[in-house]
């Protein structure tokens, strides 16, 4: 695949973008509003609340920080995030669906501040979730922090993908592979692809500047996936439980950047006790 030099190429063009300081500069800012976005909502997300009443809180946030949503209008879509709650993997509508106790819920925002992309997603639980619930949210958000410990200058994207079906592996869940990371930037979708099951040593080399999301799904079942009626809704076909999480990171010169750190350390919101 081939390296472009590049901040501001406003299409996707197959080649992935080295981006420069001012890149890292926006991302950071864009990462930390997202950021506080989700923080917002570690008190909001509770039995008795709709999905949609969610949305509300996520757009008036975004809007009041002089952001916009990147959702918004993207292929038809007119929502601020998505939220997906238990067996949905990915990409639920936000709508009139009131959270129960122990839902568990995935909430995945994408705000563009100053041209600059901030994706991020974290889950949460209305109430105390159940003990599979909370091991699955967990080893989740563990299989993608070992899937950013591998990225830095001379490994390659496949090394991110085998950290993360490894702790899938162990703990005897499936990785979902219908769904991918993906580079950003001042594209909201870009190059690379990154898948989260793969074979250490293969794919692109990772070098500095590069920008790409890390998100995995892990299912406490099966990992196939069918879309909804909608074309949006993706759900476990075997109705098991599914969990994501998700950060924007930037490769350094000696390392990696994560981009979409909590502010306030409230990485894994279902255990924060307020």
């Amino acid at each position: 695949m081939t390296i472009v030099d590049t901040d501001l190429m406003p299409m996707r063009t197959g080649e992935i973008r080295i981006h420069g300081e001012e890149g890292f500069e926006g991302m950071r800012k864009a990462g930390r509003l997202v950021a506080e976005c989700l923080d917002m909502l570690v008190p909001e997300v509770k039995p008795g609340v709709t999905t949609a009443h969610l949305d509300d809180l996520i757009r008036e946030f975004v809007l009041d920080n002089g952001a916009l949503s990147a959702t918004i209008g993207y292929r038809g879509y007119r929502h601020a995030s998505c939220i997906s709650l238990n067996h949905v993997i990915c990409h639920g509508i936000p709508g009139s669906r009131v959270l129960k106790e122990g839902d568990i819920a995935n909430v995945d925002v994408t705000l563009i501040l100053d041209g600059w992309h901030g994706d991020h997603s974290r889950m949460y639980a209305a109430g105390a979730p159940k003990r599979k619930a909370e091991r699955l949210m967990d080893l989740t958000y563990d299989a993608m922090m070992a899937g950013i410990a591998a990225v830095k200058p001379g490994a390659r994207l496949g090394d991110i993908g085998a950290a993360i079906a490894a702790i899938a592996r162990k703990n005897r869940l499936s990785v979902v592979d219908d769904f991918c990371g993906h580079g950003l930037g001042r594209l909201f979708h870009d190059e690379p692809n990154v898948v989260h099951s793969a074979k250490a040593g293969t794919g692109p080399e990772l070098k500095p500047g590069m920008f790409f999301t890390v998100e995995p799904m892990l299912n406490l079942g099966r990992k196939d996936a069918a879309i909804l009626s909608d074309g949006w809704t993706a759900v476990t076909r075997d109705r098991q439980l599914s969990a994501q999480y998700e950060h924007s990171v930037g490769v350094t010169e000696d390392g990696v950047e994560i981009f979409t750190t909590s502010p306030k350390g409230w990485h894994k919101p279902h255990t924060v006790e307020l």
